[in-house]
């Protein structure tokens, strides 16, 4: 009954402009198929059957992306409530918890985000334990690794939106650790022999170093947040999506998963 009016939209110059090939039925449609589409030609057309096995993988890695996914769903959905300012975000986050619907949205934002740092470092220690990062693969090995500290900093960044006693004091300690970091911090090793051409000035003090650029100041206060908020929504979520998308393109470049040793 409904073959006649299928085969008309199958037919059609608006299905064949969208859909280049019809359902894969065999190795050569399957090829077309994953080759014509944007998403699917990230990941190789077959893969070993022997790399996919769960208990050779895990699904870490697949799991971290699905995280990432209900990560940035979750929080484009909360940025429509939250205000990244001093007098505004403690009680938009104490709001999201009591009052806006579904207000168990910001706590599966939280907890996704606790389960995506797990879940990426145990990818992380399958593909070490299973020399997964050997030649070939070693260059998608560093993007792994770059996509660990984004990760890492993602959290990082997250920590302080909540603005409560916990994450001023929190970054107030991490950002200070910054401060120690070498070269870039102005209480790091060889920060004080670094001065400009013929002058007695460094070249890093705490109005330039690794923790200035973290807080847009000296303390933990508006700008932090502001600038948090814009690393933590912005700019390390596009960095870790290009860096995704070289990821899963690189496996496919690359045979596709690795198989057991």
């Amino acid at each position: 009954m409904l073959s006649g009016p299928l085969n008309y939209i199958r037919n059609s110059q608006v299905w064949n402009s969208i859909f280049r090939h019809g359902v894969p039925r065999d190795r050569r449609t399957r090829v077309m198929a994953i080759m014509s589409n944007v998403f699917l030609h990230l990941h190789p057309v077959a893969v070993r059957k022997s790399g996919i096995r769960l208990s050779f993988t895990w699904c870490m890695g697949g799991l971290t992306f699905f995280l990432f996914l209900a990560e940035t769903v979750s929080g484009v959905l909360l940025m429509f409530y939250y205000h990244p300012t001093v007098q505004y975000a403690y009680q938009d986050i104490q709001d999201l918890r009591s009052h806006v619907t579904l207000g168990l949205l910001r706590e599966i934002h939280r907890w996704g985000a606790h389960a995506m740092i797990i879940a990426i470092w145990l990818h992380m220690m399958r593909v070490f334990l299973t020399g997964s990062y050997k030649p070939p693969r070693e260059f998608n090995w560093m993007v792994g690794v770059i996509l660990l500290v984004l990760t890492m900093l993602l959290s990082f960044t997250g920590y302080l939106l909540p603005w409560d006693q916990l994450a001023i004091w929190a970054i107030t300690v991490g950002s200070n650790m910054a401060k120690a970091t070498p070269l870039v911090g102005s209480g790091g090793p060889l920060a004080k022999i670094m001065m400009f051409p013929g002058t007695d000035v460094p070249m890093i003090h705490a109005g330039s170093d690794a923790r200035f650029f973290l807080l847009a100041g000296t303390f933990v206060g508006e700008n932090a947040l502001l600038r948090f908020y814009v690393l933590h929504c912005v700019f390390i979520p596009v960095i870790a999506t290009v860096l995704i998308a070289i990821h899963f393109w690189r496996i496919r470049k690359d045979g596709g998963i690795s198989g057991p040793l």
